[in-house]
């Protein structure tokens, strides 16, 4: 094999993996605090490719400058979810989150197919014929672009969790909920602001997804979503390291597989390394955050 060809498709999976990492992140950071397992988290994607598609419909800026404005908005959407949704089942059995994120799922995709219809939509990136060189290779702008935005979220995502009083109070509830509430934190408004930030990563996600030149309708969530969950075991459970690093390995393998085996071995591939890691550490690389 080429090995500029080998770079390009490692420059690939950095690329996918930085989607998958804000993805995971923010599904890793609400269990982590709330314990809950939320099978619509993919749907939060979903919802943040269209609120970004309102927005570059009704002002015409640059996509990636909105997701800033997304965010935001899916952050109070997660915080309605919350408090709405998963607060009142709180604490009453597993197969009740389970339940009840799944009814979010049929009822999200129905409501955006209802308000948008089912059809496939694109955002256009204003850099889609951009690239740039780096020594022999031509990457695309767009894909330097969502690995730089990547970074910036998450170092602001960890000065907040490390720095910032809120973010102290956050951290001391994932690792010990009885013992923050002792220390008299409101366990209660942290799970809401955790969800909220979760929510909001997944948004993000969904938006460099969709700027980067895939298609999207309403029923795009299920299948990242499968992909996040795999990554958050593969990581450790609650670990935000292990989400970046299981996110990075997980879009490299994949893009690897798909380049080397063929497009029909990209989910497959992913998930037998999954299997692996599990048979060998089966609390995932990083360990359950407080193991």
């Amino acid at each position: 094999m080429d090995i500029g060809i080998l770079i390009q498709v490692v420059f690939w999976g950095l690329y996918a993996g930085c989607i998958y990492i804000l993805l995971a992140t923010g599904l890793n950071l609400i269990f982590g605090v709330m314990k809950i397992v939320n099978f619509a988290h993919g749907e939060f994607l979903m919802l943040g490719a269209y609120i970004t598609f309102i927005f570059v419909a009704l002002t015409g800026f640059n996509p990636y400058v909105l997701l800033f404005a997304t965010m935001p908005v899916l952050i109070v959407t997660g915080i309605i979810v919350e408090r709405l949704c998963f607060r009142p089942i709180l604490g009453t059995g597993k197969l009740n989150e389970i339940f009840v994120s799944l009814g979010l799922i049929y009822i999200f995709q129905n409501v955006v197919a209802l308000i948008w219809t089912d059809e496939w939509r694109i955002i256009p990136s204003p850099f889609v014929d951009v690239t740039v060189s780096l020594g022999s290779l031509e990457m695309p702008l767009d894909y330097l672009i969502i690995i730089f935005l990547t970074i910036a979220i998450l170092s602001g995502l960890y000065v907040f969790l490390r720095k910032t009083h809120l973010g102290k109070a956050i951290r001391a509830t994932s690792q010990n909920r009885k013992g923050a509430m002792l220390m008299g934190i409101n366990v209660e408004r942290m799970d809401m602001i955790s969800f909220g930030i979760g929510t909001g990563l997944a948004a993000g996600a969904g938006t460099l997804w969709a700027v980067s030149g895939q298609v999207f309708n309403p029923y795009i969530g299920s299948i990242p979503a499968i992909k996040a969950f795999a990554i958050v075991i593969l990581g450790g459970l609650g670990s935000i390291p292990g989400a970046i690093i299981g996110g990075l390995l997980y879009g490299i393998v994949e893009n690897m597989a798909t380049f080397t085996l063929g497009g029909a071995w990209k989910d497959a591939i992913s998930f037998v390394l999954l299997i692996i890691v599990l048979i060998f550490r089966p609390t995932g690389l990083f360990g359950e955050e407080g193991e």
